[in-house]
């Protein structure tokens, strides 16, 4: 019996997921962040699942997304792109400015298409795995490697949210000192067998920063290091950073904001530069390859608009000898899958991938995807090989539904302020 790929149904199931207080230039992660779960549900009754930002303005692009999906074939993948573009964005929620915030470069109505339409393609692919008995990595052409690695991303952090504030606990403590970053790298390699660290910058004086990347290479020695301050720093002092550290540092992870002072930055120190800010989109890409403003762009399917983007934007990078990694925002096991897929896929890939998985100590799976020795093994099963847990969805949404507003969009600044009244994201660049 020829199956039916026929969409019957798009579900949409916004929720709320614990986030611990995690610190950045901007502010502190708020103690529950939004997440989309997206369902594409076929005629034969097969479901595809897939994740993104579940915020406000991306909520409203995808509603509309949805209902024009019902009666297309899963595996119409090329067509989800020119249904996208059909969608209107209210203005009002794009700058076309430098969307620090986001710490995501400049925000643009593309750019929002693009992280709500990566859902929806994670989604058809999974539903059509599963549908042919096939993983989603051999959809996408075939797996290069039988496990993926990736990297710990270490944050600064309180040991919990202000007094007051609503919110789950976990058992990581406080790091606000070199001491107490080594403390935390070797908690994630005691639990998860990471080998390469990367530190989120930004939120001290570059020179504490510094003494605390020293301080793990003098813990870990040998161990690959990265530092991404978030574009917080000038040029000058993210080329006495770069000096600073050079010796350690596999990479500097937008040390300075936008395409023009990465390359000037570029042009001053020999130390390889990263971004996942500067390059998120194709047309940022000829600048910034002209200039030689970046040697490793840190992908993101969140960004790109789904995996087969992904995959072309690596191929974009080999032609110009441009590195290729991930970055990561906080996200839940179905994007960490789509992640470890895609990354099996890509060839070349030299440096651990980001993820925040760590820190999320929910999830929507009825099984956390697991890591060994720092990896994840790439699934065989079909689809994504991950299974739905609806109880969970289900508790992750009503706590989402019975918010105020107040935590539907992401806000690291105005989370700030809970611990300090007279907090503003500070101007950039910071130091």
């Amino acid at each position: 019996m020829t199956a039916d790929l026929t969409i019957a149904e798009a579900r949409l199931t916004p929720i709320l997921v614990a986030d611990p207080p995690l610190l950045n230039t901007q502010g502190v992660h708020q103690p529950y962040t939004p997440r989309l779960i997206v369902e594409i549900v076929t005629a034969d009754g097969v479901t595809g699942v897939g994740e993104t930002y579940g915020d406000t303005k991306y909520l409203e692009l995808a509603r509309p997304f949805a209902r024009s999906l019902t009666g297309r074939r899963v595996s119409d993948l090329n067509g989800l792109h020119q249904l996208a573009d059909q969608v209107a964005v209210d203005r009002s929620r794009v700058s076309e400015r430098v969307d620090v915030g986001g710490l995501r470069g400049v925000q643009t109505a593309d750019k929002l298409r693009l992280s709500v339409l990566s859902a929806f393609e994670v989604a058809c692919l999974d539903a059509l795995g599963k549908t042919l008995g096939l993983p989603v990595h051999t959809l996408l052409g075939g797996k290069l490697r039988d496990s993926v690695e990736y990297s710990a991303y270490l944050f600064y952090r309180w040991g919990a949210h202000p007094a007051g504030v609503t919110a789950e606990s976990d058992d990581w403590g406080p790091a606000l000192d070199p001491d107490g970053i080594v403390a935390q790298a070797r908690r994630f390699t005691e639990r998860y067998g990471f080998t390469s660290f990367k530190l989120k910058g930004g939120v001290f004086p570059p020179d504490e920063e510094t003494a605390a990347v020293r301080a793990l290479a003098g813990a870990f020695p040998g161990r690959p290091l990265r530092l991404d301050p978030n574009g917080a720093w000038s040029v000058d002092t993210s080329v006495k950073v770069a000096d600073a550290l050079r010796d350690v540092l596999e990479y500097l992870e937008d040390p300075a904001l936008g395409t023009p002072a990465m390359a000037e930055v570029a042009l001053r120190t020999d130390v390889p530069l990263a971004t996942n800010m500067c390059v998120t989109t194709f047309p940022e890409i000829e600048e910034a390859f002209a200039r030689r403003a970046v040697q490793v762009v840190l992908s993101d399917h969140h960004y790109w608009g789904g995996l087969r983007n992904t995959q072309q934007l690596a191929a974009v990078c080999r032609t110009f000898g441009v590195e290729v990694s991930m970055h990561s925002n906080t996200h839940l096991g179905i994007s960490l899958a789509a992640m470890t897929h895609v990354a099996s896929t890509v060839p070349g890939l030299r440096h651990a991938c980001d993820t925040h998985y760590p820190w999320q100590q929910e999830d929507v799976l009825t099984e956390r995807v697991t890591f060994d020795g720092g990896r994840v093994t790439v699934p065989d099963a079909p689809g994504l090989g991950v299974e739905l847990d609806r109880d969970r969805l289900e508790f992750l949404h009503r706590r989402w539904a019975a918010d105020d507003g107040s935590l539907r969009d992401r806000d690291d600044a105005a989370a700030m302020r809970a611990a300090d009244p007279e907090w503003a994201a500070p101007s950039v660049p910071r130091w």
